[in-house]
C-alpha cells in the first residue's frame, strides 16, 4: 500500500519525464483537460491541464490517498479548516500529499495555462463535490468513474 508521501514522489517522477507521457496535453477552453496516462495494481497517475480561471469543486477522492504536482504554471489550493477556505499558492515544482479523507478545491487563478500530474491509490472509484455552507461540508454530489470522467 502506498503512503502519501510514496504518491508525491510517484507524480514528480512522471511529472519529470513529460517524453514518456503517452499523450501530448491539450487545453480545452471549455473545461479542464485531464487524461490517465499510468495505472498499475498500485496506483493510477493522471495529468491535468488548466486554462486561467478553470477550476475543480470542492471535492474529496473517494477514499483513495494521493499526491500532486504542479509541472508548469501555477495553481491555488483551498482546504476547509475551522469553517473557512485556507488558500495556498503552488508554483512550478510544489507538490501536495494527501490521506483518504482530503477535502480541496484546485483553481488556475494565475495569467498563464498550467499543467499538473496526479496520483492516487488505490485507483478512484468516486469523487464526492461538496458545498461550504455555514462553515459546514455539505454533500453536493457524488461523481462515479465510468459515468463521470
Amino acid at each position: 500500500m502506498f503512503l502519501p508521501d510514496d504518491l508525491l514522489s510517484v507524480a514528480r517522477r512522471y511529472a519529470g519525464d513529460p517524453a514518456a507521457w503517452p499523450v501530448t496535453p491539450r487545453f480545452d477552453p471549455v473545461e479542464r483537460w485531464y487524461q490517465r496516462i499510468a495505472a498499475t495494481p498500485e496506483h493510477e497517475v493522471w495529468l491535468l491541464t488548466w486554462l486561467p480561471g478553470q477550476h475543480t469543486d470542492l471535492h474529496d477522492h473517494g477514499g483513495a490517498s494521493g499526491g500532486f504536482t504542479v509541472v508548469s504554471g501555477a495553481l491555488t489550493e483551498e482546504t476547509v479548516q475551522r469553517g473557512t477556505l485556507r488558500t495556498k499558492a503552488l508554483p512550478p515544482g510544489a507538490g501536495r500529499r494527501f490521506g483518504p479523507r482530503y477535502v480541496h478545491r484546485v483553481s488556475n487563478n494565475g495569467p498563464d495555462p498550467a499543467i499538473s500530474v496526479h496520483c492516487y491509490a488505490p485507483e478512484l472509484t468516486t469523487m464526492t463535490r461538496y458545498d461550504l455552507i455555514d462553515g459546514a461540508l455539505r454533500v453536493a454530489d457524488v461523481a462515479r468513474a465510468g459515468v463521470a470522467w
